[in-house]
């Protein structure tokens, strides 16, 4: 009688999965494969955003600036906001060369997932991780970005990609120096300065994960003795300069057109004023929680690699102990506006992702010798489906584009109508993308309707109502207002809006919104 011990089998099992998992190794060796997956599942997991005209305000007003700038009038100047102009400068690229439709943004959001997805990738492997772990963290993150206002292309999308580069290149260097005991390079400082030099163009709250790349790739090598403390002062004073070099370089840009205070003051001072009006810490606490909760199963999904880790050194540990200090960071870079919209916490999810595969991989151990690497795919899938359903569910619900109308684009075909292309209007208190949907001038460098009639107008530094004022006395072809989000427009400003409704404007036409209809008045 032929009787099989059970140890030998346990160690068959054992050597099976190991086959099934070099397998997978060796599949996703080819440089190419990783990047064009990450694509096609980026494409396919943010196709809602191909559908509505607006996801997030913010987006249209760097729509409209790259418009402008397209024709001479740059940002700031022509159109006025309260960031760095990396995001119109990087729109203008792109619209200068596949056109100014809304589904070439989102294409360039999709694009830009995916790059950051290949960074959470690439800095696995360099950390010695299983390729099965990268591909993880990839996925789960390109899952994600379509919650919290992820599905526009905004700022935490557009500058994920640089910190996401420059944070693998750092640990490649502290994994260089502690495993092979070599000191950093400076064409790797380099590179990364000039990641985070763009990034910080498009928000400065990227100063702090800038700050950790670097410290991942210096710190290691100053500890063993590789780097003394004159290479280190020379390393830092090198860093910071390649990273102030593109904000440099527009600030002269600028100087030669004689306008480096419209540069100062919205690039610098605004924000500045922005953040000095803070939430309360009983708010703060409110948005932070419900950002956790949108995002609660990758974080239960973190835990088993935080309580109790299996593996305590290595490359996994090494990975765990990365993605901690850098979802601290990108806390930081949250909390630093401190105003604690929604699109902010997407600069958790990068550091977010890593953990969550971690911690499926732990997960997944667990089960028998068969089923580990089907149950990691199992975990990562069932996590990612369930953001990609929370994201889902209100586009579908909402149905623009999916058989309902589109609200916006209705907006701007009816100003369209009572208009010649390039007349000037004002959009009071609606989409600053309507001037570019519609081929409109903007009657104001404050386009963005915060800034103006909304609750933000201090930000702006100038005399709110003296430039409400010159609005209605340059008669605007067309005014068009969103009733809905009326109350939230300062009542002296709506006065003087009311008057001049009153006295030079009729109603032509009102779309549905949700809140309530948008009018649009044409000039009598």
């Amino acid at each position: 009688m032929n009787v099989r011990h059970p140890g030998k089998i346990c160690i068959r099992r054992y050597k099976l999965e190991m086959l099934k998992a070099s397998f997978i190794d060796r599949r996703w060796r080819h440089p190419a494969l990783v990047p064009l997956f990450f694509l096609a599942l980026a494409l396919v997991l943010r196709g809602f955003s191909f559908v509505a005209a607006v996801i997030d305000t913010d987006e249209g007003l760097y729509m409209l600036q790259a418009r402008e700038w397209l024709s001479g009038g740059w940002p700031l100047v022509a159109v006025w906001d309260m960031h760095p102009v990396g995001a119109p400068a990087i729109f203008a690229v792109v619209m200068a060369i596949f056109g100014d439709d809304i589904w070439v943004l989102r294409v360039l959001g999709a694009v830009c997932v995916a790059t950051t997805a290949s960074a959470l990738f690439t800095a696995v492997r360099y950390a010695g991780g299983p390729p099965a772990v990268g591909l993880g963290a990839g996925v789960l993150y390109i899952a994600h970005s379509g919650l919290l206002g992820g599905l526009a292309t905004n700022t935490e999308i557009l500058f994920a990609p640089f910190v996401g580069w420059a944070m693998a290149l750092g640990l490649r260097g502290a994994v260089d120096t502690l495993e092979r005991a070599k000191a950093p390079f400076w064409r790797d400082m380099a590179l990364m300065g000039c990641l985070i030099g763009v990034a910080l163009t498009l928000k400065p709250v990227t100063f702090f994960e800038g700050a950790l790349a670097w410290l991942l790739l210096v710190v290691p090598a100053y500890r063993v003795g590789l780097i003394g403390p004159r290479r280190l002062a020379a390393m830092a004073g090198a860093y910071a300069a390649v990273c102030a070099t593109p904000t440099l370089l527009f600030a002269l840009a600028y100087s030669g057109r004689g306008e480096l205070n419209s540069l100062l003051e919205g690039a610098f001072l605004a924000p500045l004023r922005y953040a000095g009006a803070r939430l309360s810490p009983a708010d703060s606490f409110r948005f932070a929680l419900v950002a956790a909760l949108l995002l609660l199963w990758a974080f239960l999904l973190s835990v088993p690699a935080l309580v109790r880790p299996r593996n305590r050194h290595g490359p996994l540990s090494r990975l765990r102990k990365f993605g901690m200090i850098w979802f601290v960071a990108a806390t930081l870079a949250v909390a630093l506006p401190g105003q604690f919209y929604q699109h902010y916490f997407l600069i958790w999810l990068l550091p977010l992702s890593l953990l969550a595969a971690l911690g499926a991989r732990q997960l997944a151990r667990y089960l028998r010798p068969g089923m580990v690497v089907i149950g990691f795919q199992l975990l990562i899938g069932a996590v990612a489906l369930d953001a990609w359903r929370v994201a889902a569910l209100p586009r579908l619900d909402r149905g623009i584009g999916l058989g309902a109308p589109d609200p916006v684009r209705r907006t701007a075909a009816a100003v369209r109508a009572e208009i010649d292309p390039g007349d000037p209007i004002w959009v009071v208190n609606y989409h600053p993308v309507v001037y570019v949907l519609a081929d409109a001038a903007v009657s104001t460098r404050y386009a963005f309707p915060a800034h103006l009639a909304g609750p933000f107008y201090r930000v702006t530094g100038i005399d709110s109502y003296a430039e409400i004022t010159r609005i209605l006395e340059s008669h605007p072809r067309v005014l068009v207002i969103d009733r809905g989000w009326w109350p939230s427009v300062r009542r002296r400003a709506a006065l003087l809006i009311e008057a001049a409704l009153d006295e030079q404007y009729e109603l032509v036409a009102t779309v549905p919104e949700e809140r309530g209809p948008v009018e649009i008045w044409r000039l009598r």
